[in-house]
């Protein structure tokens, strides 16, 4: 199926996948990612979901993901950091802890290996996704209408979105900027997880060139990118495209700043533990 709206993914699924039943998709608003309704809700209207995970944008129509959430597809990102648990051992569990704060704010998952629901690891792990100006909402009801879902007496907006690149990067930055001394004074790792987009834009915006581009296990920052592919479903899927690495004089140069928070390992160890429980278990 052929569409002219700008939605690539709605509710989890391609727009241009033929076996979706839009009609019980648009019913239930269901995020895969999270196992439960989307999250992403009209202002005006709490009850609908926007449901709209990836959009096509620019000339060359790239799928660029404007949710967070898309990012925990299949929990992937986080299987993709057990290499960065270095003292990690067989029989520890393992859990995706999520909003632990740390000064400069909250880091949005950790991935802990535990012993006895005592931490022995922990990485942190940051999501970074794409910042629209103007609004996705018309776009998601073009496509309503152009599949017979939205009355064809319903006027949809001309309105347009725009990608705002250069403030999600340097925003994501400054927050790393943060928070990766924090890491480092502790001797752990902290993950950007990024669409492959992204970080090719901050590859070419910022002062980039002192990060290594093979990621080393030894740096405290990390950068995770991902790439969006079709799969035999029909489906868009995450698949790891990219690894990179520096440190917080490495993130420092990028914006040309000076990092300075600390926090002693004990305060986030106790914080990760008083969440440890049977719901944060990572399973297959």
């Amino acid at each position: 199926m052929s569409t002219q709206s700008k939605v690539s993914e709605f509710f989890n699924f391609s727009t241009s996948n033929p076996q979706a039943n839009w009609g019980e998709i648009l019913q239930t608003q269901p995020c895969g990612y999270l196992g439960r309704k989307c999250v992403k809700v009209r202002k005006s209207s709490p009850e609908i979901s926007i449901g709209t995970c990836t959009v096509r944008y620019g000339s060359t129509g790239q799928d660029v993901i404007i949710c967070p959430h898309r990012l925990v597809e299949k929990r992937k990102i986080f299987l993709d950091c057990l290499h960065l648990l270095t003292l990690h051992e067989p029989g520890n569990e393992l859990h995706v802890v999520s909003e632990i704060s740390i000064p400069g704010g909250s880091v949005d998952y950790f991935l802990v290996s535990a012993r006895h629901d005592k931490v022995i690891d922990f990485v942190g792990i940051e999501l970074q996704t794409m910042d629209t100006t103007g609004t996705v909402w018309p776009e998601r009801q073009r496509f309503l209408a152009e599949i017979g879902l939205l009355p064809a007496t319903d006027q949809i907006a001309e309105k347009s979105f725009g990608m705002n690149w250069k403030m999600t990067a340097k925003t994501i930055l400054v927050q790393l900027h943060h928070k990766i001394q924090t890491f480092e004074h502790l001797g752990k790792r902290l993950v950007l997880v990024v669409q492959d987009h992204l970080l090719n834009y901050v590859q070419r915006e910022f002062s980039f060139g002192h990060v290594h581009t093979q990621a080393l296990l030894g740096d405290s920052m990390h950068f995770h990118a991902y790439g969006l592919a079709k799969g035999a479903d029909n489906n868009y899927h995450l698949g790891l495209k990219n690894r990179c690495s520096t440190d917080s004089d490495g993130i420092a140069l990028c914006l040309g700043l000076q990092a300075q928070a600390r926090v002693e390992l004990e305060i986030i160890v106790q914080r990760l533990e008083a969440k440890l429980s049977q719901r944060t278990l990572l399973t297959l």
